[in-house]
């Protein structure tokens, strides 16, 4: 994958980068190896290090890149069909966290896209939401200068943006802020998938008006049975956040409807995550549907779908029932808001790397 990071250079060759903020962005290539046997949602954390490729997510190579020209080339080596797919998480996620969830997704998927991930300082600190926050804000410019530059290769056909949680507020920003100075979004932008949404409901009508016209294709992911959003909402004075409305109640569903967004609401997809946060990642047809579908440009709601029943798809203000999904999803810890699932991960200060082969490498900066 190529990732582009606003994060501040850890100096350490085992972390790479740190939760600080960078007053430059910076580039890099990881190829990541995925065990063979593993549960399909699952992140498996090397008990001990080397990891052992066979039972572990493991980091093989890490490469920065130094020029647009750099990166235009890696591209071309690894394009997949034209497609890129851009990833953005969420809150309280390190730099590893959000590298491996990257892999897992693009992986279980079976998405035929070229991994690009755009990782913001998060403290991965869950006192720190109001920091990587602000952070989102500070690395607003960097991420739409990223999609820029994607955009402007010959290689890209399509652009793809899948952000998670408070990175679905990133993402709107940029795209926000794309349309102002253009009077519209790239048109290489196709779809944008907001899975959980940390946005405020009235705030997320505003991005999406000044983002102009033509828009791309909006697919949400809701849950009202998510608890990180209702800690969300707590902690932002009870405002209601996107990624935890009905669709199918009004006044959502005219709005909706009028907008021409697709919402699929997950509410009823079985989850062991404790909190309900990360269903679109952690059940096995979920992210199989994102990379068959989704990421093709085709419709949830066409009698191909069968998932069994009971999961409802809002578009257009047509209520549709595509099935119930029996998610076999990891457990997360309850105590960590977003941060992605680390199956049997060891404490931090055992394993606070990427990877032990890691320690060969040297960091230029």
């Amino acid at each position: 994958m190529l990732v582009a990071t606003t994060r501040e250079p850890s100096g350490s060759p085992a972390t790479l980068f740190n939760g600080e903020r960078s007053s430059k962005p910076h580039l890099t290539q990881i190829s990541i190896s995925i065990p063979a046997k593993r549960e399909v949602g699952t992140v498996q954390w090397p008990m001990r290090l080397p990891p052992d490729p066979a039972t572990d997510f493991a980091v093989t190579s890490v490469q920065q890149i130094d020029t647009v020209a750099q990166g235009r080339v890696w591209f071309r080596q690894h394009v997949n069909g034209g497609h890129a797919l851009v990833f953005i998480h969420g809150f309280n996620n390190t730099y590893e966290d959000s590298v491996f969830r990257l892999a897992q997704i693009v992986h279980d998927s079976k998405m035929q896209a070229t991994p690009v991930l755009f990782t913001w300082p998060s403290r991965a600190e869950i006192t720190a939401y109001q920091y990587d926050k602000e952070s989102t804000n500070y690395s607003r410019t960097a991420l739409e200068q990223a999609l820029r530059t994607l955009a402007a290769d010959p290689n890209v056909k399509d652009i793809t943006i899948m952000a998670h949680s408070m990175g679905t507020w990133l993402a709107m920003e940029s795209l926000r802020q794309m349309g102002i100075r253009d009077g519209h979004v790239n048109s290489k932008i196709h779809n944008v998938i907001l899975a959980s949404p940390d946005i405020d409901i009235q705030v997320f009508a505003k991005q999406y008006v000044e983002m102009g016209e033509p828009r791309p294709k909006f697919t949400i992911f809701v849950s009202q049975d998510d608890k990180a959003l209702a800690i969300s909402s707590f902690i932002t004075g009870r405002v209601s956040r996107l990624g935890a409305i009905n669709p199918a109640e009004e006044p959502y569903r005219s709005k909706l409807e009028k907008a021409g967004i697709t919402a699929i609401d997950l509410t009823k997809v079985k989850s062991s995550d404790s909190l309900n946060h990360g269903k679109f990642a952690e059940s096995p047809e979920i992210v199989q549907l994102i990379g068959q579908r989704l990421m093709t440009g085709q419709t949830l709601t066409d009698s191909k779908v069968t998932l069994g029943q009971g999961l409802t798809a809002v578009v257009g203000g047509t209520v549709t029932n595509i099935g119930t999904v029996a998610a076999t999803a990891v457990a997360a810890p309850i105590a960590i808001i977003e941060q992605p699932t680390r199956q049997q991960r060891p404490p931090r200060s055992a394993k606070d790397t990427l990877d032990g082969d890691l320690k060969q490498q040297t960091l230029t900066q």
